[in-house]
């Protein structure tokens, strides 16, 4: 309609100009510039909807430039038509203009709305409004008040959250990140192996090769560039914003000294009034614009916090073992928080490096015009503060490094101590370790109250300077010719630019200490990023590899490339569908097999190739936060065929039956609520379920007892068990298993010693079959007697499949699928059994069983859930929680410091009064001003006044707030510390690690900042209110409306800003915890090929988080958009006041309203801004002190009640109807108890997985307590002393050995209590003296976190010398040998036999040989006493100590 409105004009002329009829050049030319225009615009409307743009930016943009543009031609039109005598062709002309008009305003009004999407484009749940709005509610974030109406009638809750769009999601820019930091890597790897190839070719010998030569730099991969590389071009678009942001801000000085100017001459009232709506205008714009920037601006950076987030993920999961050495579980934490969260905060004011400098120069220029050359003393006063800036920055760069550091050491050690809790509550070594952690904790507090200082030295430059450089101008220009009169004019305007100044004076040293810290996490997370990776290549996995299908050629494999090798010279091949046990004592290398098979270990010569899909189980087998049949399934789809089969095979039945809810109980973190046994059987469950072609089992059946293990690899392992016919590799230290292996693989330090069959090793003579005779000569009898009745055969679990399963494909992830694909490719043909029909049968059978029993456990679910969840508290803030952090600084702090804020802006608004009332002061008649001198000096005098209240209040705030996070660190870490292990039970670790890594670095360091701010702000808008209304009194009647609008967009806001913030901060944890779980199995997920499906996981744990943080970053600019109108709308008002009084006040007056109408914009926003970050992060605070505050353990130690110094001396215990359970709520696990052991006895403790051994030990060191009944230790109830008294006199070799990072004396010795003489002594008798005297750094050997560079054999060595060293009167054995080998295991046996001969030993083992010399042994059974005898009278009794000894061979 448009265009053809245009050519009737254009045609109008054309044909008025052939006629002869004056026609005007502009009425031709006019018609075809519109009528391009419009074609062009018409092209863009049909191209964006062929594309499914549902609106344009550029076209909206166009009708607004249109709209306002006509609008002159609008009331020329109207002034023709009022004028009369009007031509034909003119009154043609006024109605298409006016027709033309309308359908301009319409295209406008249209604007508004969107079109409707794509009908190919599918709906989605939960889609985000900013998808679906048009280009003006972009601009103004109207699409977000959707949510802020939500979040004002109700708290948001998770479900209230929108999707991210694509362009924010994780896995879209993960993918984008890691795509260009894989091109730079290889890039630089590339050029580094052009140099090594330089360098081979002109030297002789392979060794020189090795030695970079002098001179020639390799170089390294640049992250920064890869970063600019993928979020440069969008973060170039906000550049492109805050260019015409600065320019804007240019503006309205100028516009200030034309209102100054009408004020004071006769210029007509509209021209006042048009500059009022200018103010008005420029000021939205500037709004507008500066808005979109900062949104641009955090937008990049949360994306590149998904990117970090992400690559670390990633990289965690390939990380090679020496690069795994170099950075443990915490610092990689604290990259993925503290780190992120740098790059995120410096996103934000990052263009500040080259704006601030535009910005001086622009201020500057304006200046010139006002004040000459006097302009130069300020810009001299400028350039003396760069160096005190640049020391303030070197310095915080320093301390940035060093409180990095301790913060990486401190998060380290915390990870440790909650991973070995129940260990450290047993050695009683808990609050030893307290003091470790607070001694590292008062360090950082030291470099933190440094920093505060430094800090607080910025704050006063940041009021002084701008201060100095007005001052020092203002002098130079009065001073140096009497008749430079300092006018209002010349005043308030230079005080406009010189506040410009002020943010690019302060900011500059502010960003360049921020590019510091982040340049700081920068180098740490390219060293991580750019860190060794494991050789995906080490392992061949194609079909076409020659040899068997697990061939090991000449192979010599280490964990570190500088390392030694561990294992030397390989050679192995096992054939298709064979049995192959590994076999050796401990530390020759067993697990170290299994990890080279893996590909977990650097392989430094040699060959390995592993063909098919493999299943892997580990020594300490890994189980996730998940429930029972989620951890056995493992990603892969629910066959109830396959999964009953696998449940009964692998002995999991009667643990479900005792299980809360069945297979749908949660397991806690590390399977907390699971004993070692009904790990281990899960563990193997999920390797059974997962029907792989090779099977790797690492000492799998150590943890389970004797007839479990037994049955295990009878149903599973063994020649009939279900997996008869994979390819298996069983690492064991179990001799009754080795006659039904097809071959054995003996290992001797690192080395291949002997391979063969049973027989056959035995026929060798040597000295590993004097080992088979000694612990396998009451086997042969056993396996005759077995083997005259053969066991039925169970059904086999896996069938041969010609086809995949499409369906189930469909419904499962693309690793399962790889896996599964690759399982049927290597799939041996084999006879089908009648399986199918017993399987069909027995689903007909439990049909209806089973789903009673799932309804009841779904049910049941609910209500046992282990791990709570993280809730997020509603309402305001409390009161109280303010309050505790002002009472943790200190009352007269917090006064002083509010005091100061006072004094301060009180000098400030006398400083800006003196300098109106200068400024009006009466001229001389030769053109000069008197009294110049005192008005200078007292302007000078109200000025350091501000700058030196803000440094009284800058420090006491730095030293309050430092005394209020050693006050919270330090309360939470002992309430914690003294927390019942029923806590630790139920609340995962990356929880509480995010309590004391991110809750304690908001205490620290962002708090305070807000408190500071937030005084600030709030006394400088108090201050701006006070003078406006001093200067113009009419002020005051539009004061309270706009307050009121004020109140309500706050409001609106801060309830909506509030949840979403603790929303954020409860998704938060979940990413910590799933990544702490992942690099606890990371071996497993590999060993599965899951590494993508852990990843997809990550990526929606990170989406969830950013689902919150996002509309987080919106609601700001949302408020500040809104709050920028109320303030915009003073200016306005303030202006037509000061129009309207014109002739009333003097121009002093309007420049001094004038001027600071113009800073409440940024104040009244800043003011909420602090305001509203004070209360979302003052979180940390409340989240600090729910765990100041939870339940604690009995007292330490009880005075009055504390048991003799030499107790006990015999070591008798009575168990007095004891009954005990976990947790208030569940059922008892220990039940009715009544027995008495003598001092000096040796009990064992027997009964299957689950029965109660292991609580028992529990219940005698009180880390459970007595639900009824007591326990008393050589007469004394262990219920009525402190924990401290009791835990330290006995002593405990445990289930799980735990080893913290540090020297192996540390680990033996924590608090350096022993001469070297006992400490060598202890590793003697422990059997480790040699391993020990072999490393090179002796006792001084670094343990890595976990003891992860010592055999899980050796970890249990280290804790039996921990317990020699102790020499307690009573010990406790939780299955302590049951990860070394028999040879070991005898000598260990002996050593205690020997070092504890007076002492009462508790023994719980599967291995029944160890406990046959005991003096009395119990027999457990569902939590209650079955038998309790002398083992020859348990054994003639035939009862169940009878069955598992013969099921061990021993009877």
């Amino acid at each position: 309609m448009l265009w053809i409105l245009t050519w009737v004009d254009l045609g109008r002329g054309i044909w008025e100009w052939y006629n002869g009829t004056a026609v005007l050049y502009v009425d031709l030319v006019t018609p075809l510039i519109v009528g391009v225009t419009m074609a062009i615009a018409a092209f863009f409307i049909y191209y964006d909807r062929l594309k499914g743009v549902r609106t344009s930016g550029l076209l909206t943009i166009y009708w607004i430039l249109f709209l306002l543009t006509w609008a002159l031609v609008f009331r020329t039109k109207v002034e023709q038509i009022q004028n009369g005598g009007l031509t034909t062709g003119e009154v043609m002309r006024i109605v298409t203009f006016f027709i033309s008009y309308a359908c301009v305003i319409a295209h406008f009004l249209m604007s508004f709305f969107v079109d409707l999407p794509p009908a190919y484009e599918p709906q989605k749940l939960n889609t985000s409004p900013q998808e679906s709005a048009s280009f003006i509610s972009h601009m103004f974030f109207e699409w977000f008040s959707k949510m802020i109406m939500l979040g004002y009638k109700n708290p948001l809750v998770d479900n209230d959250l929108w999707d991210l769009i694509p362009d924010d999601k994780s896995g879209r820019i993960s993918r984008r990140f890691n795509k260009t930091w894989s091109a730079e890597k290889a890039k630089y790897k590339n050029e580094n192996e052009e140099v090594d190839d330089d360098t081979a070719r002109f030297e002789n010998t392979d060794v020189d090769v090795l030695i970079e030569q002098p001179g020639r730099k390799k170089g390294k991969p640049s992250l920064f560039k890869a970063m600019v590389r993928v979020f440069g071009p969008y973060y170039f678009l906000g550049s492109l914003l805050k260019v015409v942001s600065d320019l804007l801000t240019f503006v309205s000085p100028q516009l200030l000294s034309a209102l100054i100017l009408f004020t004071s001459n006769n210029a007509p009232v509209w021209q006042g009034y048009m500059l009022a709506v200018l103010l008005f205008v420029t000021a939205i714009l500037q709004s507008i614009v500066l808005q979109q920037y900062f949104h641009v601006c955090f937008t990049v950076g949360m994306r590149m916090r998904s990117a970090v987030v992400g690559a670390v993920y990633r990289k965690a999961m390939v990380l090679s073992n020496s690069a795994r050495k170099e950075s443990t579980v915490g610092e990689v934490v604290n990259l993925m928080s503290v780190d992120a969260q740098r790059f995120m905060d410096l996103m934000t004011y990052l263009n500040t490096v080259w704006s601030g400098p535009f910005q001086i120069i622009l201020a500057m220029y304006f200046l010139w015009q006002y004040l000459g050359a006097a302009v130069l003393a300020g810009l001299g006063v400028m350039l003396l503060l760069i160096p005190i800036n640049a020391l303030i920055a070197r310095k915080t760069h320093q301390l940035q490094v060093r409180q990095m550091k301790l913060k990486d050491e401190r998060i380290k050690l915390m990870n440790e101590i909650l991973n070995g809790i129940k260990v450290l509550k047993m050695y009683a070594w808990e609050m030893s370790f307290k003091d470790k952690v607070k001694a590292i904790r008062d360090k950082e507090l030291d470099v933190l109250r440094t920093a505060a200082y430094l800090n607080a030295v910025g704050s006063f430059t940041w009021v002084s300077a701008p201060f100095l450089v007005s001052l020092t101008t203002f002098a130079v220009y009065v001073l140096s010719d009497s008749s430079h009169i300092l006018t209002a004019q010349k005043a308030f305007v230079s005080l406009s630019l010189f506040n410009i100044l002020r943010f690019p004076l302060v900011m500059l040293p502010a960003v360049i200490a921020a590019i510091v810290q982040a340049s700081v996490s920068m180098t740490r997370l390219s060293k991580f990023l750019a860190g060794d990776e494991l050789d995906p290549d080490a392992v061949d996995h194609s079909p076409t590899a020659h040899g068997e299908v697990v061939e090991v050629d000449n192979a010599t494999f280490t964990w570190g490339k500088k390392d030694e090798p561990i294992l030397k010279n390989i050679n192995l091949s096992v054939p298709s569908g064979s049995l192959v046990a590994v076999v050796g004592q401990v530390g020759t290398g067993k697990s170290s097999l299994i990890s080279a098979l893996l590909g977990d270990m650097d392989k430094v010569e040699g060959y390995v190739s592993v063909k098919g899909s493999i299943a892997y189980v580990a020594q300490q087998a890994w189980i996730q936060n998940l429930t029972v049949q989620d951890n056995i399934l493992f990603g892969k789809p629910f066959d109830p065929c396959l999964y009953h089969q696998t449940v009964d095979a692998c002995e999991l039945k009667e643990d479900f039956d005792m299980l809360p809810a069945g297979d749908q109980t949660e397991i806690g973190e590390r399977g907390i609520n699971l004993s070692g046994g009904q790990k281990q059987r899960v563990s193997i469950a999920r390797a059974v379920y997962q029907d792989a072609d090779v099977y790797l089992f690492d000492d799998p059946l150590s943890a389970v007892d004797a007839h479990v293990g037994k049955n295990i690899f009878d149903n599973v392992l063994g020649p009939r068990g279900c997996l008869k016919n994979k390819t298996r590799l069983l690492v064991t230290h179990g001799v009754s298993f080795l006659p039904q292996v097809d071959r054995i693989v003996v290992l001797v330090g690192g080395r291949v010693s002997e391979i063969g069959h049973y027989d056959e090793l035995l026929e060798k003579n040597g000295a590993f079959a004097e080992f088979l005779r000694n612990y396998a000569n009451h086997e042969d009898s056993e396996s005759t007697d077995e083997e005259d009745v053969p066991p039925s055969s169970p059904p086999p679990i896996f069938e041969e499949e010609l086809e995949p399963d499409v369906d189930a494909d469909e419904t499962a992830s693309s690793d399962v699928i790889a896996r599964r694909n690759r399982t049927i490719q290597f799939k041996r043909q084999r006879t089908r059994t009648s399986s199918s029909d017993h399987c069909k049968s027995g689903k007909l059978r439990r049909r209806k069983t089973d789903r009673d029993i799932d309804i009841k456990a779904q049910q049941k679910k609910k209500d046992d859930k282990l791990i709570t969840t993280e809730t997020a508290e509603t309402g305001n803030i409390k009161l109280s929680v303010a309050l505790s952090y002002m009472r943790s600084v200190g009352y007269l702090i917090c006064s002083t410091i509010a005091l100061a804020y006072c004094l301060q802006n009180a000098a400030q608004v006398g400083s800006s009064i003196w300098l109106s009332q200068w400024s009006t002061d009466p001229l001389n008649p030769d053109g000069t001003q008197n009294g110049t001198a005192t008005r200078l000096g007292v302007y000078g005098a109200l000025g350091m006044t501000q700058a030196l209240m803000v440094l009284g209040s800058s420090f006491s705030m730095s030293y309050g707030s430092v005394v209020a996070s050693t006050l919270l660190h330090s309360k939470m870490l002992v309430r914690i510390f003294r927390a019942p292990m029923s806590f630790f039970d139920t609340t995962p670790l990356g929880r509480i690690v995010n309590r004391f890594s991110k809750d304690i670095y908001l205490i620290d360091e962002v708090i305070p900042r807000c408190f500071t701010g937030l005084l600030m702000t709030g006394f400088q808008c108090l201050s701006t209110f006070v003078v406006i209304v001093y200067s113009t009194p009419i002020f005051a009647v539009v004061v309270v409306p706009l307050l009121i609008l004020y109140y309500f967009v706050q409001r609106f806001y801060i309830r909506t800003s509030r949840q979403l913030k603790r929303l954020e901060s409860i998704s938060r944890s979940p990413i910590y915890s799933h990544f702490s779980e992942t690099i606890a199995g990371v071996s497993t997920i590999r060993a599965y090929g899951l590494q993508k499906s852990f990843m997809k996981q990550n990526e929606i744990k990170l989406d969830t988080n950013q689902m919150a943080y996002y509309p987080n970053i919106v609601s700001n600019r949302w408020l500040a958009l809104r709050l920028e109108l109320v303030g915009n709308l003073i200016v306005l008002f303030a202006a037509i006041f000061a129009v309207v009084e014109k002739g009333k006040i003097n121009d002093g007056i309007v420049g001094l309203s004038i001027s600071y109408s113009l800073q409440i914009t940024m104040m009244l926003n800043w003011l909420v801004r602090q305001a509203s970050e004070l209360e979302t992060n003052i979180v940390a605070v409340e989240r600090v002190e729910e765990y100041s505050s939870v339940v604690q353990e009995a007292e330490l130690v009880i005075d009055g009640s504390r048991p003799p110094s030499h107790w006990p001396a015999e070591g008798s215990i009575k168990f007095e109807d004891y009954s005990t359970r976990y947790r208030e709520g569940l059922d008892l696990v220990v039940k009715n108890i009544t027995i008495h052991i003598n001092g000096g006895e040796k009990v064992g403790i027997v009964g299957r997985t689950g029965a109660g051994k292991s609580s028992m030990t529990l219940a005698l060191f009180r880390i459970i307590e007595s639900a009824s009944g007591r326990i008393s230790i050589d007469g004394l109830p262990i219920s009525n002393m402190g924990l401290q008294d009791l835990r330290s006199k006995l002593s405990i070799i445990p289930q799980d050995p735990v080893l913290f990072s540090g020297s192996l004396r540390m680990n033996l010795d924590p608090f350096e209590e022993y001469r070297d003489s006992e400490l060598w002594d202890a590793l003697e008798h422990s059997h480790l003296k040699d391993y020990v005297t072999s490393l090179s750094e002796k006792l001084e050997h670094e343990v890595t976190e976990g003891g992860e560079n010592l055999s899980v054999g050796q970890r249990q060595l280290v804790c039996l010398a921990r317990a020699l060293l102790r020499k307690s009167k009573i010990l406790v054995l939780d299955e302590a040998t049951a990860a070394v080998d028999l040879e070991t295991d005898d000598l260990i046996q002996a050593t205690i036999r020997e070092q504890f001969s007076d002492c009462t030993t508790f023994t719980i083992a599967h291995r029944l040989n160890t406990i046959m010399d005991s003096t009395r042994v119990l027999v457990l059974d569902a939590g209650k006493v079955a038998e309790f005898d002398t083992p020859d009278n348990l054994l003639q009794a035939k009862g169940i100590f009878f069955s598992m000894a013969k099921d061990a061979g021993l009877a």
